[in-house]
């Protein structure tokens, strides 16, 4: 049996250490971490997922600020209540959940947000450091993956790194991150041929298709390790529906390890994007990293 690589546990025990953290940083400096939340429009899931960052910074001791605009607010809108965000001093870290209303140009908003307070790790900024190897705000989802790897992996040296997907938001950054530990790293997309004999190959697969099921267990070799981002909604056969990842879980008995779907990369985005804005009030005020 693949072992499971538990990110719930994982980011409840991450969420521990940030609390610990937020009170020795209210300590020193008087002020409470804090993280601005945007939301355009009544998009439903939209809704769900900022309850969700909203309550996990809560019980980590991280302030929250909601701000809501309606779905007919206007890109000029959305920029300046970013404007006021970047210029005060109480607001460390800067979230604007997508996807936004059409209309609005997702990347003039999310590059309008202060670098050093874009805790989700897109601007053009933390994206470049990123990709040099430098210090930055990493974006949250491949950082969790990270992390789980960290949980199972010794060495990553040489091992072989299948990503499936090359989205901005997680193939892209995953695979940088990979190179960076000296992976060798494959990126596939939805044209890329031969994808089951490249999977096969891999000893860490990380799968952001979006596709659920895709990667069989024929693909996998045994002894390999998968990262499942995706989480997807499937018709269950009885009326209703329920979530599954890009992986066939159930033809995973030979892998060494696996994230389960839901429970694995999604609990640790969130406590990801806590870290990073941890991370972000601390170099705003001149302090050094947590220990």
């Amino acid at each position: 049996m693949a072992d499971i690589i538990d990110g719930k546990a994982m980011a409840s025990r991450l969420a521990d250490r940030l609390a610990d953290e937020a009170r020795r940083f209210h300590i020193a400096t008087g002020r409470q971490p804090t993280l601005a939340v945007v939301l355009v429009g009544d998009d439903p899931a939209s809704m769900i997922y900022v309850r969700r960052k909203i309550a996990a910074c809560g019980k980590a001791g991280i302030r929250s600020t909601d701000h809501r605009l309606a779905a007919t607010a206007s890109q000029e809108e959305l920029i300046a209540l970013v404007d006021r965000l970047n210029a005060d001093p109480a607001v460390h870290g800067i979230l604007v959940q997508l996807p936004l209303p059409p209309g609005i140009r997702a990347n003039a908003v999310l590059d309008r947000i202060d670098p050093a307070k874009d805790v989700d790790g897109f601007h053009p900024v933390n994206v470049g450091r990123l990709s040099l190897g430098s210090e930055g705000l990493l974006p949250c989802t491949p950082m969790g993956c990270m992390m789980l790897l960290d949980s199972v992996i010794d060495d990553f040296r040489g091992l072989k790194a299948v990503v499936i997907g090359k989205s901005n938001i997680v193939g892209k950054p995953v695979a940088l991150l990979l190179l960076e530990r000296e992976c060798t790293v494959t990126i596939t997309h939805i044209l890329t041929r031969n994808l089951p004999d490249l999977v096969r190959a891999a000893d860490i697969v990380v799968a952001a298709a979006g596709a659920p099921g895709l990667v069989r267990g024929d693909w996998v070799r045994p002894g390999a390790i998968l990262i499942d981002v995706g989480i997807n909604r499937v018709a269950d056969g009885e009326g209703g529906h329920r979530i599954v990842g890009d992986c066939a879980a159930a033809e995973m008995d030979h892998a060494a390890a696996i994230t389960p779907v839901p429970g694995g990369v999604g609990p640790m985005t969130i406590a990801c994007l806590l870290a990073n804005t941890m991370r972000a009030a601390r170099q705003q005020l001149g302090l050094a990293a947590a220990g």
